[in-house]
C-alpha cells in the first residue's frame, strides 16, 4: 500500500510561502554541497508528485526549463520523469508532461490511490490540500525542512486544521546552510 508524505520548506516562524506566494526565501541561502545532495536524493526515487493548482502551475513553468535542467539537473529529471496528479477544479488542461488532471474530491481520490499497489505519494507545496488531508488522518509522514529566516507573512502549511494533530519526531538534519530536516509521523 503506498504511503502519502509531504515534503515542504517552513520559515522560522512557520511559514510555507512568504506574502503573495514568494518562494524565494527558501532558496536564498549559502550553497551546501550535502543539502543539495540530500534534495536531489529526495527527487531520485519513483513516487507520485501531488499538487494543488497553484504549486503545479509554478512547478510546471520552472522544471522543464533549461535554467532548471542546468542548475539542479538530477531534481529537474525527477521532477520532468516522475508521474504527477494536479487537484483543480479549475484547471482545464495539465501541461507538463506524465500529468493527470483530477478534479474529483481530493481526499476521497487519495484514500482510492493509497488502497492500490502503486508508489508512494509526496505533496510538494499545496498547503490546501496538505490541510484537507491531514485533518482526514490520510498522510503518513511529514518531511519539513525549516529554513532560517523569518517572514512576518505568509501562508502557514495547516492553516483550517480546527483539532490538535499529534505527530512524533521521527529523524533530524541539520545542514551547513543552516536548514535543518524535521521528519514526523502522526502518533494515531
Amino acid at each position: 500500500m503506498p504511503k502519502l508524505h509531504v515534503f515542504n520548506n517552513i520559515s522560522l516562524d512557520g511559514y510555507f510561502v512568504g506574502e503573495n506566494g514568494d518562494l524565494s526565501w527558501a532558496y536564498n541561502v549559502a550553497p551546501d554541497a550535502e543539502y543539495d545532495a540530500f534534495v536531489a536524493n529526495n527527487a531520485s526515487g519513483n513516487g507520485v508528485l501531488l499538487f494543488g493548482r497553484v504549486t503545479y502551475e509554478m512547478m510546471a513553468s520552472y522544471w522543464p526549463t533549461e535554467q532548471a535542467k542546468q542548475a539542479m539537473p538530477e531534481v529537474a529529471e525527477g521532477m520532468n520523469r516522475m508521474q504527477k496528479i494536479v487537484f483543480s477544479k479549475t484547471l482545464n488542461k495539465a501541461s507538463w508532461n506524465n500529468t493527470k488532471l483530477v478534479k474529483a474530491d481530493v481526499a476521497a481520490e487519495v484514500r482510492k490511490m493509497k488502497n492500490e499497489p502503486g508508489n508512494d505519494m509526496v505533496i510538494l507545496g499545496s498547503g490546501s490540500i496538505v490541510s484537507q488531508l491531514a485533518r482526514e488522518g490520510l498522510i503518513d509522514q511529514y518531511q519539513l525542512v525549516v529554513v532560517p529566516v523569518v517572514l512576518g507573512k505568509g501562508r502557514a502549511m495547516f492553516e483550517g486544521i480546527k483539532e490538535r494533530l499529534q505527530l512524533r519526531l521521527t529523524k533530524t538534519q541539520s545542514f551547513t546552510n543552516g536548514k535543518v530536516e524535521l521528519t514526523y509521523e502522526p502518533t494515531a
